[in-house]
């Protein structure tokens, strides 16, 4: 974060070189998404996309939308280029209801040209050319769309 007086973080505090949300400068592993900390820190990457967990805590179909297009308002505002979702597949095996109601939103997003392009996890790997493209415009993302994983979807903003 940049202050009034142009200098950059705040004592104590680092940034996840993977999800690049804020974490405390003393952990060893990001509480976020659990990858262990490393000495380099590239401020670029971490403002460039966020991982969020939608089903954290389990929440209800509704909570998990409400928290979406908080995170997505706050991603587009700070000029973050991709939110990497976490929704799950559910228990069923079949895909769960948040999944299922976020690709809904997703998709009436994409129309409404709301977001640039969304990349179900399922849909991932190298196979996929959708995937090899968003690696090669987006280094910073490959190891989320390298494999398939369908409790997740990236969304280029």
């Amino acid at each position: 974060m940049r202050s009034a007086d142009g200098k950059d973080g705040m004592a104590g505090t680092s940034f996840c070189s993977v999800c690049g949300n804020e974490i405390d400068a003393v952990l060893v592993s990001c509480p976020f998404c659990g990858a262990a900390r490393k000495p380099e820190y590239n401020r670029d990457a971490a403002v460039q996309f966020r991982v969020v967990n939608l089903e954290k805590g389990m929440p209800l179909v509704r909570d998990a939308l409400q928290l979406l297009a908080r995170e997505f308002e706050t991603a587009s505002r700070s000029g973050c280029r991709a939110l990497v979702l976490i929704h799950g597949y559910g228990s069923s095996g079949r895909g769960g209801a948040i999944k299922d109601a976020v690709h809904e939103k997703l998709r009436f997003w994409l129309e409404r040209k709301k977001i640039n392009e969304m990349l179900p996890g399922e849909n991932g790997g190298r196979r996929s050319a959708q995937a090899r493209q968003i690696a090669k415009r987006f280094p910073f993302l490959e190891e989320f769309v390298q494999r398939p994983n369908p409790g997740i979807t990236v969304v280029i903003i």
